[in-house]
């Protein structure tokens, strides 16, 4: 990902309790990554916004949860893969210790599971590094407000969007070709080597039964063999992976 760190834009000053920026409280901000560039970027966009002030720096994890400890800012930015101790390993010693700290990952990349698990372990907000320049100050305002930051936007209500989360995380129905789920176990048995015998006797049923709903399976998977059938069968997963 091409670097875009040194194009920061300046953030507007926030009002708070009807009055100006400087009359309120600064929120502190601890930054952690890796990459020097990232956080001198970061650090002087941060420095054109009244409303924050960097209180400190981290080079790597171990860095972020010892700095975190001695500073205690209201906000860590911390890089997700950092050397020594990765960002989500850090985050769970830093929450252990330091749960008051809310904390915004930010990344160049980042799997749905990954924000799962960001998510559960304490983290308020997940920013991609393409992104800074036009989400980042509003992701801590609204995390310091006590909203979430996920996919761009402000989440007030974090169990909707886990649900929503582990919904789009969910793997996909697999494509059964409209057989039934008796037909479905006669083709694991064939799978497994089973004569039509075997297959009647594991499941209470005559061997005309069996050869019926084999005739049925060729007809729906367009197969013509049972070695056809087992094939077809690993390669579209219409039976479960044995351990």
């Amino acid at each position: 990902m091409a670097n875009r760190e040194t194009r920061f834009s300046t953030g507007s000053v926030p009002s708070a309790d009807n009055g100006s920026a400087s009359s309120s409280p600064r929120l502190r901000i601890l930054l952690a990554d890796d990459h020097p560039v990232v956080r001198i970027g970061v650090s002087n966009m941060l420095l054109h916004d009244a409303s924050f002030v960097v209180v400190g720096e981290a080079a790597n994890g171990e860095e972020a949860i010892s700095r975190t400890v001695e500073l205690m800012p209201d906000i860590l930015l911390l890089d997700l893969q950092m050397p020594r101790l990765p960002g989500l390993e850090a985050m769970r010693t830093i929450m252990n210790g330091s749960p008051t700290v809310k904390i915004i990952l930010l990344t160049s990349t980042i799997t749905t599971q990954q924000i799962i698990e960001a998510l559960q372990v304490g983290a308020r907000g997940i920013v991609l590094k393409d992104a800074l320049t036009d989400h980042l100050t509003t992701a801590i305002r609204a995390v310091s407000s006590g909203d979430y930051w996920i996919g761009g936007r402000r989440v007030a209500n974090l169990v909707n969007a886990l649900h929503e989360l582990m919904q789009q995380n969910a793997k996909p129905d697999r494509k059964t070709y409209g057989l039934t789920p008796r037909e479905l176990d006669v083709v694991g048995c064939i799978v497994e080597g089973c004569s039509n015998r075997d297959i009647a006797k594991q499941f209470s049923l005559s061997e005309e039964t069996v050869k019926r709903h084999l005739s049925n399976i060729f007809d729906k998977t367009g197969v013509s063999t049972r070695l056809e059938l087992a094939l077809f069968a690993i390669a579209h997963q219409l039976v479960a992976p044995r351990p």
